[in-house]
C-alpha cells in the first residue's frame, strides 16, 4: 500500500497507508482551539464510523466542554491517560478565545472535559479500570446517579445508550460498539503506551489533595494506553497516546493488528518526529 497523506494536528501526526471505497469513509474532525490551525493544545479528535458510530479521543483542553457544538452526538469516549491536557483539567473560556499559541482557557475542575462530555453525551467510556472508574465517579458527580456498567447484546455495546456507561477494559481488551442496523461493529483494544498515568491533583477530591500535596505527588490511574480500533470498512487505526518507542508497536499494531492508519503524539517526553 502506499502513503496516501501525512497531516499535523497540533502534536498529533496522522499517517495513512488506506484506500477506502468512496461512500463508506471514516470521517476524522479534530477538535481545535483554532479553526484553520494547528494548535500545541489541540487533542481532541472525533471519528465517525460509516455505520454512524462516533468516537471521542482525548477530550484535552481544546474544547469548551460538554456544551461544545462541534461534538455533536458521541457514543464512546476514548482516554489514553490522565495527564491535564488529555483528560482535559482545563477548557476553552469559549469558541475561538485568545490566540493559537495562547489560547483563553478556565479551570475544568473537580470534573474535566472528559466527564463533563461523558455525562452530556450518554456515552461509553471504554478505558483502563482504574481510569474509566475515576471518569465514572465525575460523571456520577455530573448526573447525581451512578454510573453503572453498559449493556451489552451479547459481546457487543448498541448504540444510542440511554445513560453514560461504563465499558472498562484491561490492555489488550476489546470492546465492540454496534448500531442497531448494522451487520457488525467498531472493535476497540487497548494496546500498550510506555508512559505516566498521574491525575492533575486538582481533579482530586480535597481530602486526597491535601494529603498528597506535602510530598508533591499525585494518583497513578493504572496503565496507560494507546488504542486499536477496526472499523466496519477495513480501515484499521492505531492511536499512540503519549508514549516512547516500544517493541509492540511493530509485534502487536503493525505486524497482529496490520494498522493502515496512525495518529503519533509526538513531544520532547513521547516520540520525536524523527523516530514517528
Amino acid at each position: 500500500m502506499t502513503m496516501r497523506a501525512l497531516h499535523f494536528v497540533g502534536g498529533l501526526v496522522l499517517l495513512v497507508w488506506v484506500t477506502v471505497a468512496s461512500g463508506q469513509n471514516v470521517k476524522i474532525t479534530p477538535l481545535g482551539s483554532h479553526a484553520g490551525e494547528l494548535c500545541a493544545r489541540d487533542r481532541a479528535t472525533v471519528f465517525e464510523d460509516p455505520t454512524g458510530v462516533r468516537i471521542l479521543y482525548d477530550a484535552g483542553q481544546s474544547v469548551t466542554g460538554g456544551d461544545d457544538p462541534r461534538l455533536g452526538t458521541i457514543d464512546v469516549v476514548l482516554l489514553s491517560h490522565a495527564h491535564g491536557d488529555h483528560i482535559g483539567d482545563q477548557k476553552l473560556k469559549a469558541a475561538e478565545a485568545g490566540t493559537c499559541d495562547s489560547p483563553a482557557v478556565v479551570s475544568a475542575a473537580p470534573s474535566s472535559t472528559t466527564a463533563e462530555i461523558a455525562a452530556a453525551k450518554n456515552a461509553a467510556i471504554v478505558m483502563v479500570v482504574p481510569l474509566a472508574n475515576f471518569i465514572g465517579r465525575k460523571v456520577e458527580t455530573i448526573k447525581g446517579k451512578p454510573t453503572t456498567a453498559c449493556p451489552q447484546t451479547g459481546n457487543d455495546l448498541m448504540t444510542p445508550f440511554a445513560a453514560p456507561c461504563l465499558a472498562t477494559v484491561q490492555t489488550g481488551g476489546t470492546r465492540i460498539v454496534k448500531t442497531a442496523n448494522a451487520p457488525r461493529g467498531v472493535e476497540i483494544t487497548t494496546v500498550t503506551a510506555a508512559h505516566d498515568n498521574t491525575v492533575p491533583r486538582e481533579l482530586l477530591s480535597e481530602s486526597a489533595r491535601k494529603l498528597l500535596e506535602t510530598d508533591n505527588v499525585s494518583v497513578s490511574l493504572g496503565p496507560p494506553s494507546g488504542y486499536v480500533i477496526r472499523f466496519t470498512n477495513g480501515l484499521t487505526l492505531y492511536l499512540s497516546g503519549d508514549t516512547g518507542m516500544h517493541a509492540e508497536m511493530k509485534s502487536v499494531v503493525a505486524d497482529y493488528f496490520k494498522a493502515n492508519l496512525m495518529v503519533l503524539n509526538l513531544g520532547t517526553s513521547a516520540l520525536t518526529s524523527k523516530e514517528a
